[in-house]
């Protein structure tokens, strides 16, 4: 996506920016000293991408005139009627648009390139809109869609030829702006957005630049993967749902990005990089901290195939008066640099790892290599399932991609169908997909929510005798090669189940079946009779405490032919890795310790590979036929592996 974004980094970092000295007020309080201050300060820190927003009432300016009774009588600049040039017919301010000429020009003295939140009405907690559209549903409203358009079409044709720009973005979470009853409501609003910036200028691409899109309601991922060019997450921790759960230098709020933002690109079928991130101020957590969440959550983003991220904000703006900064405190302190200039560690880290990543000997980063597909079912939990699966994935050693039940069914050795929930269960023509796959020797993992499922029996080895909601937790007992192990997960409902053929993983202490393995024509079946995916991502702890809640051992035994593939192994649960092929005899692999401790670990090496050299991190040593690697706090090691001869 670098290349569609048209820069040299092969991962880039940037910011979202106000002026230091006036926030949302920089464009009526134009100051360019200061705004070329503040863009030389980014750039020597290593800045090299902005997020920039023309405030939509400062840029359009439009007040409505009435006549008796209320009787709406056109629009004017204040008291000055519309001029019949090309500005005044789209309600645009010729100063404000000189000022962001100037803006553009600054930035490209400091090779700073931009991206242009065109509709800016949603800002830190304010709506602001142009006088004559105050009070009107301005998603949905014609009159507010018509200058809308009129906005973007005049704003976007003016700057086009403006090479400091690299892409164009519908707006600030513009799905914040107001409230769409239905689907169709917001589809409609974005695709007259969009088709107007694109019928102005399809030589850059769009972003989306939404706030909290799920794979079905009003705002979906699908629809504006359909619409723009690249789709964007905004994942602060403090913000999202079953995110600030933990401390945030452990594994949940510094993987939320990466698995967010593979989520959107994969079900919105679209690019996607996390336009906004950050961790809400010193109220959250101190600057040490925020540095070692952006140093793991940087390389968390980059080895999963991301081209670069933008922090929020820039600039502290704890000295303004003017509202949102008077009302929402939290607002004051999440820049990169003070006021004053001071370069926060954060930033710091972020240059580091940048100028690191730049340096690496080959270049971008090949794809990771990916061992199941998780499949989203339409009636649950989408966002809490999706975490859970991904988070249990990640500390048993093997990587997923997602699909949602009505796209496409890629090949795949291993699917998995998590928490299916309701009496819809799978839709039919899928399910039968799904099962001619196992049929033909793919492995099917399923666990249950409260859901239905055909032919159940066939697949399982298993028959439901009876069904009651828990009074209790369920208390499970896996066996593992360590012994049993004991997991307490919370669970709705309890399946009696008869065992007719299935190998017991997994049961209660009266000996009812939990986890279970049965063959199905060439391949395997796996039932995880509870929710394991929702009791990782809903309970606080469970994530970064993985030796009192190993829920993670369940997806270890699901996953063994699957992870016997691969070339590395590790068995840590704090710690990730991800495996990229550059040929056949060699491999990049990136370690990543997602915890706050150094930790030193073994390799479990595939027969006949070894590492060839460590390119980033940690110690490598050789003990007793065994190599360990030392990954730091919230860091990672960097390896290539090589095929040895025979």
């Amino acid at each position: 996506m670098n290349n569609l974004l048209n820069l040299p980094s092969t991962f880039f970092v940037g910011c979202n920016y106000w002026a230091s000295h006036a926030g949302t007020a920089m464009w009526s309080d134009w100051q360019p000293e200061q705004v070329d201050l503040d863009l030389r300060r980014l750039s020597e820190a290593g800045i090299e991408v902005i997020r920039v927003f023309p405030l939509w009432p400062d840029f359009q300016p439009i007040e409505n005139m009435y006549s008796s009774e209320g009787e709406h009588f056109g629009y004017r600049f204040g008291e000055e009627r519309l001029p019949n040039t090309e500005a005044g017919k789209a309600g645009m301010s010729v100063e404000m648009m000189m000022r962001f000429q100037a803006f553009t020009e600054i930035a490209a003295k400091y090779n700073i390139k931009l991206i242009v939140g065109l509709i800016t009405g949603w800002m830190s907690g304010r709506l602001f809109v142009p006088p004559a559209l105050r009070g009107k549903a301005i998603l949905t409203d014609p009159d507010a869609i018509r200058w809308q358009v009129r906005f973007v079409q005049y704003f976007v044709k003016q700057m086009k030829h403006n090479d400091a720009i690299i892409a164009w973005d519908l707006g600030n979470e513009c799905n914040v702006m107001g409230k769409v009853t239905s689907q169709q409501e917001a589809y409609v609003w974005t695709a007259s957005i969009a088709n107007a910036i694109k019928a102005q200028d399809t030589t850059r691409p769009l972003i989306s630049g939404m706030h909290s899109l799920f794979p079905t309601g009003n705002w979906t991922m699908q629809d504006q993967g359909e619409l723009t060019d690249i789709l964007t997450t905004h994942p602060y921790p403090f913000w999202t749902k079953y995110m600030d759960f933990d401390p945030l230098t452990s594994i949940r709020p510094t993987i939320h990005a990466t698995m967010e933002s593979l989520l959107y690109a994969q079900i919105g079928e679209k690019p996607c990089f996390a336009e906004e991130m950050g961790t809400m101020g010193p109220m959250v957590c101190s600057e040490e901290v925020a540095a070692a969440f952006a140093r793991t959550s940087m390389l968390s983003q980059w080895s999963h195939g991301f081209p670069g991220l933008l922090w929020w904000c820039a600039n502290d703006q704890t000295k303004l008066n003017h509202a949102p900064y008077d009302w929402v405190a939290c607002e004051g302190e999440l820049g990169l640099m003070t006021e004053e200039g001071r370069v926060k560690p954060a930033l710091q880290e972020m240059g580091r790892l940048k100028k690191v990543i730049q340096e690496l000997p080959f270049g971008k980063l090949p794809n990771r290599t990916v061992d199941a597909v998780c499949i989203l079912n339409s009636t649950q939990d989408h966002w809490a399932t999706a975490v859970g699966a991904f988070l249990l994935a990640k500390q048993s050693g093997f990587e997923i991609e997602f699909r949602f039940e009505d796209q496409p069914l890629p090949d795949a050795n291993f699917y998995m169908l998590p928490c299916v929930t309701g009496v819809y269960g799978v839709a039919k023509q899928r399910w039968e997909q799904l099962l001619t796959k196992v049929r033909e020797g793919a492995t099917l993992y399923l666990s249950s929510n409260d859901g239905y499922m055909l032919n159940f029996a066939e697949l399982t080895g298993l028959t439901v005798q009876n069904r009651s909601r828990r009074v209790n937790d369920a208390i499970a007992f896996l066996q593992t090669e360590e012994g049993e192990i004991p997991l307490t997960l919370p669970s709705a409902f309890k399946l009696d189940l008869r065992n007719d053929r299935a190998e017991v993983l997994a049961a209660e202490a009266d000996g009812n079946p939990v986890l279970t393995k049965a063959f199905y024509g060439k391949g395997a079946v796996y039932f995880c009779a509870l929710p394991v995916e929702l009791a990782m991502s809903q309970q606080a702890g469970v994530s970064y405490m993985p030796e009192q809640f190993p829920y993670w051992k369940m997806y270890e035994l699901i996953s063994q032919e699957a992870r016997s593939t691969r070339v590395v192994q590790i068995s840590d649960p704090q710690i990730g890795i991800t495996e990229h092929i550059t040929d056949t005899h060699s491999q990049i692999a990136v370690v990543i310790n997602y915890s706050p401790e150094l930790r030193e670990v073994p390799l479990i090496l595939k027969e006949g590979w070894q590492v060839e050299a460590s390119l980033y991190g940690g110690r490598q040593k050789d003990c007793e036929g065994s190599t360990f690697v030392n990954v730091g706090a919230n860091d990672a090691v960097i390896l290539t592996l090589r095929k040895v001869k025979a």
